[in-house]
């Protein structure tokens, strides 16, 4: 599975009450069959069960009413799959070995426009080691080949960037824009203030920086911030005293 996919937040964000949600999912990996599917979501410190289904000849569904709309993943057993909203509509799931989607419904149909996007990018960004030496075999000097190399890879994550920053300002008050978001940073090694980041909250709303999962990752960025500064000042400290 993409792993984009695989560092899903489960984050919920309430927005309405009383949503009926119906899912209808179908597989065409053979495994899942006989097995149980579950839709689990994050409340407080904890992780839920939402509702589960047993996959029958590669079809699955679930149904009911819950109090809210939130981000929710699909989870087959114990490994996740996918992230989908739950929210009112009818809602449909396809598991592919080489592709997950959801749609339907607005939010999830623009959750999975957002990710085609970026793994359309990704594939693009992989391409171009291959690309380079395709140029270089075709006779083309590599020293020629890497300046260009250089900046289709450095236009392509600039193109990225701005992807994910506009999706999540976009839904900056809807379930997605914090979702995403937590997606984002789930992907750096510990909290920290990164340019993009830093761009992305600029503008934010109190909404969007309230927010249980995104406030607790503020914190703690800065806070590790605070730390690596500290650690600069006391290496030039060490270095001035050495000189």
């Amino acid at each position: 599975m993409n792993k984009f996919l695989s560092l899903i937040f489960l984050l919920p964000f309430f927005a309405s009450c009383g949503n009926k949600y119906r899912i209808e999912g179908t597989s065409s990996i053979n495994e899942f069959d006989g097995k149980m599917v579950y839709l689990k979501a994050s409340q407080g410190d904890s992780v839920i069960n939402v509702d589960s289904a047993e996959v029958v000849h590669g079809v699955f569904k679930l149904k009911g009413q819950s109090d809210s709309i939130m981000m929710v993943t699909l989870f087959l057993d114990n490994e996740g799959i996918m992230p989908l909203v739950m929210e009112n509509g009818d809602i449909k799931i396809t598991i592919a070995y080489d592709k997950v989607s959801a749609s339907g419904t607005p939010l999830n149909n623009a959750l999975y426009g957002f990710i085609d996007k970026r793994n359309e990018l990704e594939l693009k960004l992989e391409d171009l080691d291959r690309k380079g030496a395709r140029m270089v075999l075709d006779g083309l000097d590599i020293d020629d080949v890497q300046p260009q190399i250089d900046k289709e890879q450095e236009e392509l994550l600039d193109e990225m960037n701005e992807h994910v920053k506009k999706f999540i300002s976009s839904n900056y008050e809807t379930v997605l824009g914090p979702s995403v978001f937590m997606m984002l940073c789930s992907g750096l090694p510990y909290p920290i203030m990164t340019p993009q980041i830093e761009d992305i909250l600029k503008d934010a709303p109190y909404s969007f920086k309230s927010n249980r999962a995104v406030k607790e990752f503020i914190k703690k960025a800065k806070e590790n911030m605070e730390l690596i500064n500290e650690h600069r000042r006391l290496q030039d400290s060490e270095a001035g005293t050495v000189k």
